[in-house]
């Protein structure tokens, strides 16, 4: 059974690795064996997670190669860097997000709009464009974006961020479709609440975690590594049948 989740001898580009939801996914898939790129915009925070993950592992596992996912060069970089120094790219993960905006879709500035869209979805095609050629050549490739449930949900107050969620959902399924004869398989993953840093203002709050956790089955919110798991799935051979899903891991929220 271990041998259906491992990944020995792969190479894994986690973006927005630094901290929260992606720094878990690095972490595990390390664990797993893989050899990891962590990937933000701070280079000193990547170095961080980097130097942290090879401590425990005793090994070189974890690499950092800092990107700023709004600059089309840097993802770029990213992909030719971590070719140059890992010599492949076998799993891709689009983890990297933002929403600059909290309110109603009426008041969005046309900046922050093109921002939040620009950032969740038009930078994780840029990232994938980048990277596939060469998991079509191997005709083997694991790609995973980390969506939301916002892209399942209307939302009075980050409907721009749910927009560009829901987006994702249709990015993967679209590239499924296109790149399934290349034994490339694209998914999603849709955390519900969080505990990290991007969700802070929703669950710091006692009576907003209160308000957040009161119709969820689970009763609380997530960990980042309950997040972690089902991307080392999405990226082993245990789910060398799954392409163009949307794993949904919210305590039972969306039911």
């Amino acid at each position: 059974m271990s041998a259906l989740f491992s990944l020995s001898g792969k190479v894994a580009v986690i973006t927005g690795s630094s901290r929260g939801i992606g720094k878990a996914i690095a972490e595990r898939m390390a664990e797993a064996g893989a050899r990891v790129v962590i990937s933000s915009r701070k280079a000193e925070a990547c170095a961080a997670v980097a130097a942290a993950i090879n401590s425990t592992r005793g090994t070189q596992a974890a690499i950092s190669i800092p990107a700023n996912i709004s600059r089309k060069e840097e993802l770029q970089h990213l992909v030719q860097e971590t070719n140059q120094q890992l010599g492949r790219i076998d799993i891709l993960v689009c983890n990297a997000a933002s929403n600059p905006y909290y309110g109603p879709l009426a008041n969005i500035e046309d900046d922050q709009f093109r921002k939040i869209l620009e950032n969740n979805v038009i930078a994780n095609h840029w990232l994938i464009n980048f990277t596939v050629p060469q998991m079509i050549e191997r005709k083997d490739g694991a790609i995973i974006i980390v969506s939301s449930i916002g892209g399942l949900r209307g939302s009075p107050v980050i409907g721009a961020y749910n927009v560009s969620k829901a987006a994702d959902f249709q990015l993967a399924r679209n590239l499924a479709v296109e790149y399934g004869r290349h034994n490339v398989r694209v998914n999603c993953i849709a955390p519900g609440l969080i505990k990290t840093d991007f969700a802070r203002a929703l669950w710091e709050n006692p009576e907003t975690l209160k308000r957040a956790t009161s119709g969820t089955p689970l009763g609380r919110i997530g960990e980042p590594d309950e997040i972690a798991g089902a991307a080392v799935f999405l990226a082993s051979q245990a789910a060398s049948f799954v392409t163009g899903q949307a794993i949904v891991v919210d305590g039972g929220v969306t039911i």
